[in-house]
């Protein structure tokens, strides 16, 4: 029987381990070996989704196996942009599309239009023809917010950006570092977008006085606030909706200004000899099978799925998105950085 292996990119202080799940073999070399029938594919994919995914695609093509490379957006962005001219992955897969954008000014992505393009709202997809990128789905900044916390602390729920500067929220906030977490620095994009780079500057100064600390991952504050370690994490609405089914302790909040949000998307890797098995895993990856997976946990797929918006998404998740320019953010992504870990380093924990 097939085996498919999966690996999981840990980030510990700036080391970068890999450990294996669920297979006990040894971890991948720098550089793993891909034959006609295996793939190496780099993702940033939440975990529970992952498992669900991969399985889709192991019962439709069970003659390739696939090497999966997985970790925060911003680690996988550091890695594949790293790599340079020496990539190791085959394809890019569920990373964020203003990730892509910066990968496709290096010139590090081969142009391909997989099986069912015509299908892609054209909003969420690379304008080149054929595509440099394909998204997949899209996904929000929301807040997790405890209410049962806030209420022991005798604070109101924060329903905006602008609550969460109120000095009534000191150290009641956990948000992802930007420089890992690909929610983190759609967030900072998101308000630099909607107040001018000054005035973010000046909230992002303020927020810093509220916020308990930076962590490496956009799931994270979620997952705190849920455990009833922190009453409120930035973080995104599928996270803040599977939190709330799986323990009631989380309520969903959607900022009234207006959510940052990027696109999960897919792309062909730029390789001297491209994998023919690389292009049927990017056909799959846009087929009705797989996106009817993405539409029980995003309410916005880049192809109409047919089904209902997961459960407690607004009846309009259109409506939640502000006016965003992916390419500002992947443009000034290296600049952003360089300014918001001089000014906040000292929250960073890994």
């Amino acid at each position: 029987m097939r085996r498919t292996t999966a690996f999981l990119l840990v980030l510990i202080g700036s080391q970068i381990l890999a450990a294996c799940g669920p297979a006990t073999s040894a971890a991948p070399t720098a550089q793993p070996t891909v034959s006609a029938q295996k793939i190496t594919v780099y993702t940033a994919h939440e975990a529970e989704t992952l498992a669900i995914y991969s399985a889709v695609f192991e019962k439709a093509h069970p003659e390739i196996e696939l090497e999966i490379v997985t970790g925060s957006t911003g680690v996988i962005t550091d890695r594949f942009l790293a790599e340079g001219a020496d990539p190791q992955a085959d394809v890019i897969w569920g990373v964020a599309a203003s990730s892509l954008i910066l990968a496709e000014k290096a010139g590090l992505l081969e142009p391909y239009a997989p099986a069912g393009l015509d299908r892609v709202e054209p909003t969420f997809r690379d304008n080149s023809n054929p595509p440099l990128w394909v998204g997949i789905d899209v996904w929000e900044s929301a807040f997790c917010v405890n209410e049962a916390l806030l209420k022991s602390k005798n604070l109101p729920i924060p329903t905006s950006w602008a609550d969460l500067i109120k000095p009534i929220y000191k150290d009641s906030i956990i948000m992802p570092n930007p420089a890992k977490s690909g929610t983190g620095l759609l967030s900072v994009s998101a308000l630099i977008q909607l107040q001018g780079e000054q005035e973010a500057w000046k909230y992002l100064d303020a927020l810093h006085e509220n916020i308990v600390q930076y962590v490496s991952s956009g799931s994270k504050p979620c997952k705190l606030a849920a455990a009833g370690e922190i009453p409120i994490g930035i973080s995104f609405g599928y996270r803040a909706i599977l939190e709330k089914q799986k323990s009631q302790t989380i309520t969903p909040i959607w900022p009234s200004e207006g959510s940052g949000w990027d696109i999960e998307a897919n792309a062909l890797v730029k390789k001297p000899s491209i994998n023919p098995a690389a292009k049927t895993f990017l056909d799959w990856a846009i087929s009705d099978q797989i996106v009817k997976e993405y539409a029980k946990n995003f309410p916005i797929t880049t192809v109409k799925s047919g089904l209902p918006l997961p459960a407690e998404y607004p009846s309009d998740p259109l409506k939640l998105l502000i006016k965003n320019d992916l390419d500002f953010t992947a443009t000034n992504r290296e600049r952003i950085l360089l300014e918001w870990n001089a000014r906040y380093q000292d929250k960073v924990v890994e």
